[in-house]
């Protein structure tokens, strides 16, 4: 089995697509698609990046607010996207960055790949047409990590699969999960949840609760839930 892969992300079986990297700022991609298109995602993410930082620039509180901010019509789509998808799950927009990136830069690489995977930092945009594929999910210092693995159906139509955690990684999170999964046909959508459930985590009893306000966020297909030795799944997702 291959993967696209770092020792602190999830790892997804890519089968036999070519794997390549593109890494712009703070913005690191791995890449699975049916040839190495470097140039143009590079191209992609050099682009959408420039919306988010023009769009700072006039409107700073749009990255350091922790609460969803007003939407505005007049902005560029992608900032529209994280605007709404956040507003969903009471987060602020940058909650949502990492999966925006991801989902914007692999429907541009839509007109090059039929079947295209694109990992960012845990955030995974995926479309695959003529095979299935499975997402390994890491989950820090918890027994389950690597132990549980997401299947992903060949149905042709974008997916998002994303994961927030509360003891690894960089992001902000408020809550103590080892991970929080979450499923969509948004990426936006799904990094915003994923940070909006796993703030609800904070210890072992508040899985039912996290799962149940998860699921009942417009757009969320599946919800999964690691600390420690626990989990919890509701919704519509497959274990390997």
């Amino acid at each position: 089995m291959e993967y696209l892969k770092r020792t602190y992300r999830n790892r997804i079986s890519k089968g036999s697509l070519v794997s390549f990297q593109v890494k712009v700022k703070e913005t690191d991609l791995y890449i699975g698609a049916e040839s190495d298109y470097t140039d143009a995602a590079l191209q992609s993410v050099r682009r959408h990046r420039e919306y988010i930082e023009e769009y700072i620039r006039h409107n700073p509180s749009f990255m350091d607010s922790m609460t969803p901010v007003a939407i505005d019509a007049f902005a560029p789509a992608i900032i529209r996207e994280m605007i709404e998808a956040s507003g969903l799950c009471g987060v602020g927009p940058m909650a949502s960055v990492a999966g925006a990136i991801a989902q914007h830069v692999g429907l541009d690489l839509m007109e090059h790949s039929d079947n295209i995977i694109i990992e960012n930092g845990g955030d995974i945009f995926l479309r695959l047409i003529d095979k299935d594929g499975t997402v390994g999910i890491f989950a820090g210092d918890s027994p389950l990590s690597y132990k549980v693995s997401l299947k992903v159906k060949s149905e042709g139509s974008p997916f998002g699969i994303c994961t927030s955690s509360g003891t690894i990684g960089h992001s902000t999170s408020f809550g103590r999960a080892d991970a929080v999964c979450v499923t969509s046909e948004s990426t936006i959508l799904a990094d915003a949840a994923a940070t909006s459930i796993g703030n609800r985590v904070k210890r072992e009893g508040d899985i039912k609760g996290a799962l149940e306000y998860g699921i009942g966020i417009k757009g969320v297909l599946g919800v999964l839930i690691i600390i420690g030795d626990k989990l919890g799944i509701r919704g519509d997702i497959e274990l390997v």
